[in-house]
């Protein structure tokens, strides 16, 4: 028995059932932006820090919509972003445990949650103030050993972060809170010399425990003041350059094989929003400020407000049978006007909203 199969190997089947995944009823992931404020300025950061902390009527509003929509999921998943998220750790406290009581009283309704944060914050006390509210995965950035990460992981009162963050790590690994670490370890030109000795140091010190695991990410250039003076890994450098770091990871030859899986970009889902500390909804969370990025807004009664105009370029490559629209909809998207920014078409996920 034969299998179709399209020109990235993926059988016809495996594209049917994301389809069906992406605009199911009974799944709903928020992206939600509790502050657009950052501790940090990294220097390829792409983000203006014009909104601050999430409004009073927005936070009812994520409450409502969830009130709404609840009773027909099976499973709800949120992902907190920022900004710093825990700059808004308020907000992400209110709005987790009142999602938490709601999922309690639903024995069939799934949860989950993760934050995407720089780890600054996140000491043992907050984790695990979070984990019983749901909050239970998190991806952390690391660009390389103490003066790397610092020279380009920089406070924004000028002052050096990597000391701490690696603390916050090491208390988490100490304790026995079943949560789980993605460290997201940056790779560029000038810092690759450090990193066989960083990853080593890596790979001693947590890898050991299955709760941590670190995914190898080239910097990109993705609209940020600084792009012009960033330099990046070219395409044919790639994936020579991550085989042979993960091999120090796993302290042998790369075991590592593609999975055959599809590559779904979270803004061509359309069960899939990022809401905005001002109630805005968007669809990616790096191109915040170009305008085809603004599908609508959240109103206090929990409303979502959806302008189908602007979300039909976003799902787009579902009807197309289109791979390379479902995994970026924003590289090639259609539109009158150029793009604010460029980036790669590489794969991107829930996991892979920053750099």
């Amino acid at each position: 028995m034969s299998i179709s199969a399209d020109s990235s190997g993926h059988t016809k089947e495996a594209f049917q059932e994301e389809l069906l995944a992406s605009f199911s009823d009974d799944f709903l992931h928020l992206i939600i932006l509790p502050t657009e404020q950052c501790n940090f300025r990294c220097t390829y950061c792409y983000e203006d820090f014009a909104i601050g902390q999430m409004d009073p009527s927005t936070v009812q509003g994520i409450k409502r919509l969830l009130d709404r929509r609840m009773d027909g999921l099976q499973r709800v998943s949120v992902s907190w972003f920022g900004g710093e998220p825990l700059l808004g750790r308020g907000v992400v406290e209110d709005v987790s445990a009142h999602i938490a009581e709601a999922a309690a009283r639903r024995p069939g309704l799934g949860y989950e949650a993760d934050m995407t944060t720089n780890g600054y914050l996140l000491d043992l006390a907050m984790a695990e103030k979070l984990m019983p509210l749901g909050v239970r995965t998190y991806q952390i950035s690391l660009d390389g050993p103490e003066t790397v990460h610092n020279a380009s992981r920089v406070r924004a009162n000028g002052g050096g972060s990597f000391q701490r963050i690696w603390n916050n790590l090491l208390s988490i690994r100490a304790s026995k809170l079943t949560v789980r670490v993605i460290l997201r370890v940056h790779l560029a030109p000038d810092t690759l010399p450090y990193m066989p000795d960083f990853l080593a140091q890596v790979r001693d010190t947590f890898l050991d425990d299955e709760r941590f695991s670190v995914s190898l990410r080239p910097i990109e250039r993705m609209g940020g003041p600084n792009d012009e003076s960033i330099d990046v890994l070219s395409a044919s450098e790639r994936v020579r350059i991550i085989e042979d770091l993960k091999a120090v990871l796993s302290n042998g030859p790369s075991t590592s094989r593609e999975t055959g899986t599809m590559d779904v970009c979270y803004a061509a889902r359309p069960n899939s929003f990022v809401i905005r500390a001002n109630g805005n909804i968007a669809k990616c969370t790096v191109a915040l400020n170009d305008p085809a990025n603004s599908i609508g807004h959240l109103l206090p009664d929990g409303t979502l407000q959806i302008d189908n105009e602007q979300l039909t370029p976003w799902v787009r490559g579902w009807a197309r049978r289109d791979e390379d629209s479902v995994r970026c909809p924003y590289v090639g998207m259609p539109r009158s006007a150029p793009p604010l920014l460029q980036i790669s078409s590489g794969p991107r996920s829930r996991a892979d909203a920053r750099s």
